[in-house]
This record gives C-alpha cells, sequence and structure tokens, in this order.
C-alpha cells in the first residue's frame, strides 16, 4: 500500500481563507481534466490570516502533482 502524501499552499492576509478555497476548485478541475485520482482536497486554518489549501494523494502519484501545480510545501498523510 503506498503512502498518502499531502500537498499543501498556503496563503496569508485578510483574504487567506477566500483564497485557499478559491484554489481547491483549481486542485479538483485539475485532478479531474488529468483523471488522476486523489482522497481529499479542502483547507486548513491555522489562523484567520493563514489558510491552507491541500490535496491528499498517493506517493505514486506525487511528481505528477508536484511537477504541475508547484506546492510551497508537502507532509506524509
Amino acid at each position: 500500500m503506498s503512502k498518502k502524501i499531502k500537498l499543501l499552499w498556503d496563503f496569508r492576509g485578510e483574504d487567506a481563507k477566500e483564497t485557499a478555497k478559491h484554489h481547491t476548485i483549481h486542485l479538483k478541475e485539475f485532478a479531474s481534466i488529468e483523471k488522476l485520482p486523489f482522497y481529499a482536497i479542502d483547507i486548513h486554518e491555522k489562523n484567520p490570516m493563514l489558510v491552507a489549501a491541500f490535496i491528499t494523494i498517493d506517493e505514486s502519484d506525487m511528481k505528477i502533482y508536484r511537477d504541475a501545480l508547484k506546492p510551497h510545501r508537502g507532509e506524509i498523510a
């Protein structure tokens, strides 16, 4: 069984939450267009001024997502 990887994009400022929510739309569109599997796409609010959009994927798909979407960071989910 493959490890799950969470790729994250951080957004800061007063509009961070809305920007992160909007970014999840593009993540879903990309996965759909490219016919790539994923487990979850959502946001994580650390505080009102720092919100991350994320996608959880299999490690085997990580390079495709990483190279195309340029996440700010990644972690083992």
